[in-house]
Parts: C-alpha cells; sequence; structure tokens
C-alpha cells in the first residue's frame, strides 16, 4: 500500500512516497496531487521515491495522468530519489526524455 506525505517549503510541495506504486495506489496518489494544482502557491512538484520498493506500469500511467493535469497550469514537476528498480523502471520506459528525474 502506498502512503503519501505532502510538505510545501515555498512554492515547491513534495510528495513523499512509500510503499509499493501500483494500480492500487491511484486514488491515495490522487487524493494527494489533486489539491496541489489548483494552489495558486505552489509552482514545483517534487515527488520523492526514497521509500517506494516497487513500482509497476500502472505508476507509469499515473505519473502521465498527473504530467497531463498540470500541462496548462505554468507547474513543473520532478522525480527525485529513484534507484534500484524504480530508476530501472523509469529508464526502460525512457521517463528521462518526459520528466526531470534526480
Amino acid at each position: 500500500m502506498l502512503q503519501v506525505n505532502v510538505s510545501k517549503d515555498g512554492n515547491k510541495a513534495v510528495l513523499a512516497l512509500t510503499g509499493r506504486f501500483n494500480f492500487e495506489a491511484h486514488r491515495a496518489f490522487r487524493d494527494a496531487y489533486s489539491p496541489l494544482i489548483g494552489d495558486a502557491g505552489v509552482g514545483t512538484l517534487v515527488l520523492d521515491f526514497r521509500g517506494v520498493d516497487y513500482m509497476d506500469s500502472s505508476a507509469l500511467g499515473m505519473l502521465l495522468m498527473l504530467r497531463e493535469r498540470l500541462g496548462g497550469s505554468g507547474k513543473t514537476m520532478s522525480l527525485n530519489n529513484c534507484a534500484g528498480t524504480v530508476r530501472d523502471v523509469l529508464t526502460v520506459a525512457n521517463f528521462g526524455k518526459i520528466f526531470k528525474i534526480e
């Protein structure tokens, strides 16, 4: 089960993800980022993958949906602390061409 903790630092919102990022995480993930999209004080969303131990193709779809929702808002996003299998999944999917991955 995925847990998402949201914190704000200036105009940056950090979503710290912990657990398995898969289809079952859809609601928790959406509920965490949805209020941030309409928040004029947030310019950047940082997804912190430090605590993610598993990620599948449905998680990739959720990242693309978030990117699409941010599309016209002028907000940016980055994927941080990607390591191990998470980085492997992102690399195989060529997400480095779409997202800023750190």
